[in-house]
């Protein structure tokens, strides 16, 4: 049996995705800066993806830049603000970013930047008060991962703002593990720029866009043609970009059978280990509005995260320990760091991500093989 657990990693490609992407491989395939029918029908397809990316998202279609992922959407983002605005030269951000803002905040440090790091409190929201002290007339951009893809922790962003229009602070969003999670809607929440990639919601890996409101004061960061408006050069990637609008306007129409089936599994899953007096912690929030739907972080006394994982994965259980961007090191997350969990809890970590296929059955198997793991 195989049980794939491992979903805020990424996602598989869903047959209406793959098969929507298949004309443009050998049939439409004609690069959309081409002045000629072929090139006018692909630039349509291109607009008209943007133009429904935008109406799910309540916000322009001019303000949609498409990208090869999260990552350089995340590089675009603050790299972008950075070189435009060379009069503010603070930046503020928190210790559970992904790891695309904490190393290009580590760049712009070497520039001359200042980068203040917010902590978090236990489950993994932003110390407000501690923002309202660093924040300033100086600062450039307050950058916010929205919904935390190791412990699913939804920040309150409707408050981040209301900070940031006090000093006139631009407010990134790094919105990646959250489209088709929850409901987004960027006009609604005033933010200024927000991350994106398609493979984390059955879009392929290698297509993402950036969201910039307009008037938000940014230059390009990859130099060459003059796509996407000169802000971001590059022939664009046709059948991804069509696949990443497809997903997206699939997800949103699933997303409210989406949460309510991930978080019966999700408290079935936490209900079992209380059954069999597992001893662990969830890291993050309580399952409800202020996680991820089917985002479990859980945490085991005096195990070991590699262990874990090898044994799961002998028994066909896909999970992971954190990012998959972070596989490499066997030291402890820098998200998990940040919550200042017990020491004797913090080096065995497993994240539990599910989707739509999950099954009650494929949770009673992990439970089963993560019983019998924990006691070797």
């Amino acid at each position: 049996m195989k049980v794939y657990l491992d979903n805020n990693a990424t996602t598989k490609v869903s047959k209406e995705v793959f098969e929507s992407m298949l004309p443009f491989f050998n049939e439409d395939f004609g690069n959309p800066s081409s002045m000629h029918d072929e090139g006018f029908k692909i630039r349509k397809m291109v607009n008209s993806a943007k133009k429904d990316i935008a109406e799910v998202l309540n916000v322009d279609s001019k303000e949609i830049y498409f990208t090869s992922s999260g990552t350089e959407a995340n590089n675009f983002a603050l790299k972008g603000l950075a070189y435009a605005n060379k009069t503010k030269s603070e930046i503020i951000t928190t210790k559970i970013e992904h790891h695309s803002i904490l190393h290009t905040c580590e760049f712009l440090e070497t520039l001359g930047y200042t980068v203040h790091y917010l902590d978090v409190d236990q489950e993994g929201f932003v110390n407000l008060e501690q923002l309202k002290s660093l924040i300033s007339d100086n600062t450039l951009v307050v950058s916010i991962i929205l919904a935390n893809n190791e412990i699913g922790t939804i920040q309150k962003i409707d408050e981040i703002k209301k900070i940031c229009d006090l000093y006139s602070t631009y407010l990134h969003v790094d919105a990646v593990q959250a489209l088709t999670h929850i409901p987004l809607d960027l006009k609604a929440m005033d933010v200024d720029l927000a991350s994106f990639s398609g493979h984390k919601f059955n879009a392929p890996k290698g297509i993402g866009f950036l969201y910039v409101k307009d008037k938000t004061k940014i230059v390009s960061v990859m130099h060459g043609g003059q796509q996407e408006n000169s802000l971001r050069s590059g022939t664009e990637n046709v059948a991804y970009i069509k696949a990443i609008s497809v997903a997206l306007t699939s997800g949103i129409k699933r997303l409210d059978d989406y949460s309510s089936k991930l978080n019966f599994l999700s408290k079935y899953l936490l209900k079992r280990l209380d059954e069999d007096k597992v001893d662990y912690i969830l890291n993050g929030p309580l399952i409800g509005e202020n996680r991820l739907a089917g985002n479990l972080n859980l945490s085991f006394k005096n195990k070991d995260s590699m262990l874990l994982t090898y044994l799961l994965n002998k028994k066909g259980i896909y999970c992971s320990t954190g990012s998959a961007c972070d596989t490499s090191t066997i030291e402890v997350s820098h998200v998990i760091k940040a919550l200042n969990i017990p020491e004797d809890y913090s080096k065995a970590v497993l994240r539990v991500s599910m989707s739509l296929d999950t099954s009650k059955s494929d949770i009673d198997y992990f439970i089963t093989c993560l019983i019998d793991s924990l006691k070797e």
